[in-house]
């Protein structure tokens, strides 16, 4: 390293330990992604050595600035930054033991497992719609609480292939829209995607591109620190989100696969590895990092307790201190649930008659007006998911100390942008859709019950009772899709009372997502007991039959008054029929067996109905058990003619309990 300035010389030797740990733990387990962690060694050494406020002692401390690695197959970058720089969890074992069951080294970043890792990430555009929602978190909070609680910036490592998937378009427009500053993306731009150049799939002006979202852009050689310094810098000054564009080379320094597709996603081999060694003049062995470069990477982490030290006298003499470590704790503001017992008494007295949807309307005014942290919003159908309340004003750009964002149609960045909210702190997000489209939000989703996040998907218009939509626009199979998502809790309430219960579950949960689903159509009261939450433990008795049960009915959402009609129907046939309202089925087989069977009855012949398909209710009514519910696609037609069209209906469940009890 002759020549070179003390300065340059110590950046050698950072992002060379980056570049040697990247290449020696992909070829330890003989699988993984080389080529970013080398070609991005450069921009991260400059920002996690000269910019990153973190303190490896504390990874939680709330005013951190958070990395995001949004290209997430390299995660070999993200773990050599965290063992660099003193994560007491990332060990030279676990680097030793990347993508091995049971380390904390998997070979895509998860949140939870990890510590100093703020989101998964892996589904390519997740990351930076993730950090979407943390950078809004940031200004939300930040205009509650202000500079002195919280101030910092989210950085995002995002590749190609994050700029290619269609969820990263409706996160940068929503981004630029909302002019959230102090979000920083680096585009990793290497030219090269698993199958050959970019070029062969792909030949946008990705630099156009953001600009014309509203972004600052700014484009730097990836390999030159000062020029990679001097760019963060600038984007720290700009009044818009930036996106600095990195020239690089993946597998930087590799003899003869730098540049190439061959360094993307698998071991460089020894060869190759010996090859990097001699041209970054690294002459240790796999997985030794000399003390010097401990000391060097060491810097950083002083640089963010120092931070932290000041920010937490600061928290000490706020006005406002406890209800912000209340928010960052996730508990709820003292008083909300006797708001909503008053409310649920209101309900039980005048059994309203209402869309579940206008019902959840209703008890998130309730919601909202007593529980500060909820965020909402709607994909442009918030005069359909009547998701917004008089206590959730607009956030616009300049202005973030509103509580409801306009999401335009975008139901996918939305998801996204609610995880991140959620694991920023201090946010319960929920937002709003029909639940046809949840189809759209379907890897976010999944992604918020993986990292267990209190995230509240508000999905109306649940069922053919959409009507003249058409099939298009009438769910039949999604709920039970849904509900095959482990720790998603969908919830799919019959009338108003159980909306409020519902939604008192929902905001309860901090270990996982909730999904509520809710009817265009009206639907009758069908409770009028608000003693207790019900719906707590996913199913229950709604209407113990007359005498000695023949027969359990069992039925969610707008088909549940159709269980009770049949019920009455029945008893003058001498066919005594349960009613069991199942809410929430997740919940209800999480349920010891001494209560579902309780439930349920012993040996009963079961029939559930709801429409939509039977895939899951095997389960609980058993194979020889009936079922009326769909079984195709829906029309377009009013929606009470569809169910009588589909036979969803009062006569069809009578019919069907006689066949089975042979009357």
């Amino acid at each position: 390293m002759s020549g070179l300035s003390k300065s340059e010389r110590e950046h050698k030797l950072m992002s060379s330990a980056i570049i040697a740990l990247s290449m020696d733990a992909v070829q330890q387990a003989n699988s993984g992604h080389p080529g970013m962690p080398m070609g991005m060694a450069d921009v991260a050494t400059v920002l996690f050595n000269k910019f990153l406020k973190f303190d490896n002692k504390d990874p939680n401390w709330p005013d951190r600035d958070r990395f995001i690695l949004s290209a997430g197959h390299g995660s070999m970058l993200i773990y050599s930054l965290l063992h660099l720089t003193g994560y007491k969890a990332m060990t030279m074992d676990q680097i030793r033991n990347f993508r091995q069951l049971g380390s904390n080294t998997a070979g895509h970043p998860e949140y939870g497992h990890t510590p100093g890792v703020e989101t998964t990430t892996g589904p390519l555009g997740q990351g930076i719609a993730n950090a979407v929602g943390f950078a809004l978190a940031e200004r939300q909070m930040n205009a509650r609480f202000g500079d002195e609680l919280v101030d910092h910036y989210t950085y995002v490592i995002a590749g190609d292939g994050c700029l290619m998937e269609g969820i990263c378009q409706e996160a940068i427009s929503l981004a630029g829209h909302l002019k959230l500053n102090k979000l920083i993306v680096f585009w990793d731009d290497n030219e090269i995607t698993i199958d050959g150049s970019v070029d062969i799939s792909d030949s946008t002006d990705q630099v156009a591109r953001f600009k014309a979202s509203g972004w600052n852009v700014i484009s730097v050689d990836g390999h030159n620190d000062k020029k990679i310094a001097a760019a963060i810098r600038k984007a720290q000054k700009s009044d818009k989100p930036t996106m600095i564009a990195c020239k690089t080379v993946i597998a930087n320094h590799a003899p003869t696969k730098a540049g190439t597709s061959k360094a993307h996603g698998s071991p460089l081999g020894p060869e190759e590895i010996q090859g990097v060694r001699d041209a970054i003049g690294w002459s240790h062995g796999p997985f030794e990092v000399p003390e010097e470069v401990y000391k060097l990477w060491a810097r950083g982490g002083r640089r963010g307790r120092s931070a932290k030290t000041k920010w937490k006298d600061r928290l000490k003499a706020h006005a406002k201190a406890d209800d912000f470590n209340r928010a960052m704790k996730g508990d709820l503001n003292a008083g909300w649930a006797e708001a909503m017992q008053v409310y649920k008494d209101d309900l039980a007295k005048d059994m309203p008659n209402l869309a579940t949807r206008a019902s959840s309307g209703n008890a998130l005014k309730v919601l909202t007006e007593h529980l500060t942290d909820m965020v909402s919003g709607s994909a442009d159908l918030q005069g359909s998911n009547k998701t917004k309340t008089p206590s959730t004003p607009d956030i616009q750009a300049g202005n973030y100390a509103g509580r409801y964002l306009n999401y335009g149609i975008r139901e996918h960045a939305m998801a996204a942008a609610m995880n991140g909210m959620a694991l920023h702190g201090g946010i319960i997000p929920y937002s709003g859709t029909f639940l046809v489209f949840a189809d759209y939000c379907r890897p976010s989703i999944r992604l918020s019950a993986l990292m267990n996040q209190r995230v509240i998907y508000v999905m109306t218009h649940d069922s053919i009772g959409v009507g003249e939509d058409g099939p298009t626009h009438q769910p039949v199979e999604h709920v039970a899709s849904l509900r095959a998502i482990p720790n998603l809790h969908v919830y799919r309430p019959a009338d108003a009372m159980e909306v409020a219960e519902c939604w008192e579950l929902a905001v309860k949960r901090k270990d996982g997502p909730s999904l509520i689903a809710l009817t265009r159509q009206g639907v009758p009261a069908l409770r009028d007991d608000a003693s207790k939450n019900w719906s707590e433990r996913g199913g229950y008795v709604l209407s113990p039959g007359e005498g000695k049960d023949d027969i359990v009915l069992l039925s969610t959402g707008s088909e549940t008054h159709k269980a009770i009609e049949a019920q009455k129907e029945l008893y003058k046939h001498d066919i005594s029929a349960r009613v069991v309202s199942i809410p929430c089925m997740e919940l209800f087989l999480e349920q010891g067996e001494k209560y579902v069977r309780s439930v349920l009855g012993k040996d009963l012949p079961k029939i559930a109905i709801e429409a939509g398909i039977r895939q899951g209710w095997d389960g609980l009514i058993g194979r020889d058990g009936g079922f009326v519910g769909m079984n195709s696609f829906g029309a377009s037609a009013p929606g009470a003619a569809l169910f009588e069209h589909f036979g969803i209906t009062t006569d069809a469940l009578v019919a069907k309990a006689k066949e089975m009890l042979g009357k």
